[in-house]
């Protein structure tokens, strides 16, 4: 397989019916650091090219004036992505620089990121660097009530970023914004008409950095107790600070984001084991999992484990630490209806570490989520 820092990067462009996303698109193309990208339109959940960047006509490549090119070719997600490694191999397009898909508003961008990081033919050559979800300031909060998508969507992505804030009322961006924390405690949020959201780098959020070539685990590696940053210098909007969730939205609660943080090296035979059954047994309530961790075997060099559900990319070793003053191993999972004790009685007992309140045995056997008939 391919260095990370070789593959192309892929940036997931998601967000509900309206949220703005083919405007977003169009205002990234006119960047000139958006040449020799890759437009995907994704569409009910196929990959069916619609022509809302440009016009043209056949199953082709169209060169943009831009420089960036926009995809045509009909099949699935799969088949274009193998297409683009093809045609750059035998010079029938440019080397790209970069991949962008846009979900339909309707999707879980789930399966998306599994298509890419669960096929190996697909991971040597592609590697997800960013899901980016799209957020309507007038509409986000009946949206987030009555979609699961949408809660979805706004879970699993690294940059939130907000769109039509100039046109919905000044009291109802407090509250959306503290729904969207609710959600999505680590995420940083942009607002959508500020110039830097139609920059190149906002695509650039996820598992590797390609201009530093090394995990950027410092930009989504947080503890949660400093995720009381949601907006950067640029926003300027005045927005809640809070974490708690809106009485009443019960759908929310069934969403969690939470870190686990350890200070010992861990076995890799114990990590094995814990995310093999987390994958194996509560895959479709692991959303997503990021994690760096220190191994027994060489806590010089961490690993980097980044997962959707059952599908995780193939764990990579780094030279060294990203910053040598913290080399604990650290977990930011999103899960739904996967509570947290849970999944930290699951990794207390894989790597040995006693639990004051109960024991390791009981903790797991007594939790209904466990195994029928696991033992430890």
């Amino acid at each position: 397989m391919a260095a990370p820092a070789d593959r192309i990067p892929v940036s997931i462009l998601t967000g509900f019916l309206g949220a703005g996303k083919s405007s977003l698109l169009n205002r990234l193309l006119k960047d000139p650091d958006m040449a020799d990208t890759a437009v995907i339109i994704n569409e009910f959940g196929e990959v069916g090219i619609d022509h809302l960047l440009v016009e043209s006509s056949g199953d082709a490549m169209v060169e943009l004036s831009n420089g960036c090119l926009c995809c045509t070719v009909r099949g699935e997600l799969t088949d274009t992505l193998v297409y683009f490694r093809e045609a750059m191999a035998d010079g029938r397009i440019k080397p790209l620089k970069r991949v962008v898909i846009e979900t339909t508003g309707l999707a879980d961008p789930a399966p998306v990121i599994q298509s890419i990081i669960g096929n190996p033919e697909i991971a040597r050559d592609f590697s997800i660097d960013g899901v980016i979800a799209l957020v309507d300031a007038v509409n986000g909060l009946s949206t987030l009530d009555h979609h699961e998508e949408a809660r979805r969507q706004v879970a699993v992505a690294d940059r939130l970023i907000f769109t039509k804030l100039t046109l919905a009322d000044t009291d109802v961006v407090p509250p959306l914004t503290e729904r969207l924390r609710a959600l999505n405690p680590l995420a940083e949020i942009i607002d959508g008409d500020s110039a830097r959201a139609a920059r190149y780098a906002t695509l650039s959020a996820g598992l590797y950095d390609s201009a530093t070539k090394i995990a950027d685990v410092g930009r989504w590696l947080h503890d949660e107790a400093h995720d009381d940053h949601i907006c950067d210098d640029h926003c300027g909007h005045d927005h809640h600070h809070g974490h708690h969730h809106h009485r009443g939205h019960r759908h929310d609660d069934e969403i969690k984001s939470f870190s686990i943080i350890h200070d010992r090296p861990v076995d890799p035979a114990a990590i094995g084991m814990f995310i093999d059954l987390l994958r194996s047994a509560h895959a479709e309530r692991l959303l997503r999992m990021k994690a760096i961790v220190a191994l027994t075997d060489d806590p010089e060099r961490p690993l980097i484990l980044h997962g959707v559900q059952s599908v995780f990319h193939p764990p990579e070793r780094l030279a060294k630490w990203p910053d040598a003053a913290d080399r604990r191993t650290r977990m930011v999972l999103i899960t739904r209806n996967l509570p947290q004790d849970f999944v930290q009685s699951v990794f207390d007992a894989f790597t040995g570490t006693p639990r004051i309140d109960r024991p390791d045995r009981q903790a797991l056997e007594d939790n209904p989520l466990a195994i029928p008939g696991m033992k430890m």
